[in-house]
């Protein structure tokens, strides 16, 4: 039988997850359709295609790239919090991972 902390942890995993993927569909729908209303074009389904201009590939590459990033980490942080508010602490996977400033090794010369 499972413990509490394990079923607390798979479902933090679970839901992370699904917030995560549910916002990465919702800002690719959303720069696609800016996208199209910025170049007047649908964005390249492949940018690494010779036939796209590489200014256009660079330029889907870096805006989809961090936008999606961005999305993903502000859902997983939100699904974070919710988990927090419920359970009275962090999930197993983002409890204290050393990076306090106080622990960090000396700067050497």
């Amino acid at each position: 039988m499972a413990s509490k902390s394990t079923s607390n942890s798979k479902f933090y995993s679970a839901f992370s997850l699904v917030a995560a993927l549910g916002a990465a569909a919702v800002a690719k729908k959303g720069l696609n359709s800016t996208w199209r209303a910025a170049t007047g074009k649908n964005p390249p389904a492949n940018p690494a295609d010779p036939d796209v201009g590489l200014a256009e590939a660079v330029m889907w590459a870096a805006l989809s790239g961090t936008l999606i990033g961005v999305a993903r980490m502000l859902a997983t942080r939100r699904a974070a919090n919710y988990y927090a508010k419920s359970t009275g602490h962090l999930p197993p996977q983002l409890q204290k991972d050393g990076q306090d400033a106080k622990n960090a090794p000396a700067a050497t010369s």
